[in-house]
């Protein structure tokens, strides 16, 4: 492939991922992606990113092979108790503030994991959120769970996960919210238990679309870790859009590392990663 045809296929692919899913792949980090995409160039019997790219917009493959790119280049990061601090600000403060705002009535919270890739925050959210009630607190929740990758989707329905993904987890809370696989096709795993299963609910969403087919009166959405891949133009959009999915008084939670990405002029910060809808 010559040079300029090769750097065209560069920059309409860079173009193309960016405007489906955000995610910006800047030059230098080609081999990254071309390490990636090796099942898909092998699968088609490629000769290289190159000639995968060539499969791509020359010759027809792109709709095919599309979903499965986006599902290899998309960052699957996640850990239970990741940037625990957030867990305890939802137990500590967010819980009882809506306990004292629904009194005498036991409120509902509506929690929505917006980049919730194989389900680990989203389960980790419904472990505090079953400690509360198990140690007294009245109120009931639903946790939503959305992600771009269908793979990590259907991880998240599963809810198996092996030992050292669970490690995180309190050893407690690993005994009353898991149970350990028995089959020899499951050993050293565990399945989250059905009665957080039930709470929990995932979906296929796309960050870039212009909306969210979500509630708005979302009490918390946790959106971590996400924006610092994306362009200032497209983060700004995609809090606005979450922002609208807020009640007023919700809150929007971002990774310690985006702090300074939420500028809304409907949310106040509460602390470097946490901001309130006014």
């Amino acid at each position: 492939m010559n040079q300029p045809l090769r750097q065209q296929h560069d920059q309409r692919f860079s173009d193309l991922i960016r405007t489906r899913t955000g995610i910006q792949l800047p030059v230098h980090r080609r081999q990254m992606i071309e390490s990636r995409l090796r099942p898909r160039i092998a699968a088609l019997g490629a000769k290289g990113f190159d000639g995968y790219l060539a499969q791509l917009f020359d010759h027809g493959r792109l709709e095919e092979e599309l979903p499965l790119v986006i599902d290899l280049l998309t960052t699957n990061k996640t850990d239970f108790f990741r940037e625990s601090s957030h867990f305890d600000f939802l137990s500590r403060e967010i819980l009882p503030e809506a306990i004292r705002r629904a009194s005498p009535h036991a409120p509902r919270l509506k929690i929505w994991s917006a980049a919730s890739s194989e389900g680990a925050e989203a389960y980790t959210t419904a472990i505090v959120l079953a400690e509360a009630q198990r140690a007294g607190k009245r109120f009931s929740y639903a946790i939503l769970g959305t992600d771009i990758s269908q793979r990590m989707l259907e991880r998240a329905q599963r809810a198996i996960y092996s030992q050292e993904q669970l490690s995180p987890v309190p050893a407690e809370f690993r005994a009353r919210y898991t149970m350990q696989g028995r089959a020899p096709a499951h050993a050293g795993t565990a399945r989250i238990v059905p009665e957080l299963r039930d709470r929990v609910q995932f979906m296929h969403l796309n960050l870039m679309d212009s909306s969210y087919p979500v509630d708005r009166d979302v009490d918390v959405i946790f959106l971590r870790n996400v924006l610092i891949y994306f362009g200032p133009e497209d983060q700004a959009a995609v809090v606005s859009r979450m922002v609208s999915h807020l009640r007023p008084g919700g809150h929007l939670i971002v990774g310690h590392s985006e702090s300074m990405v939420v500028s809304h002029p409907h949310m106040t910060q509460h602390s470097p990663s946490i901001f309130r809808k006014t």
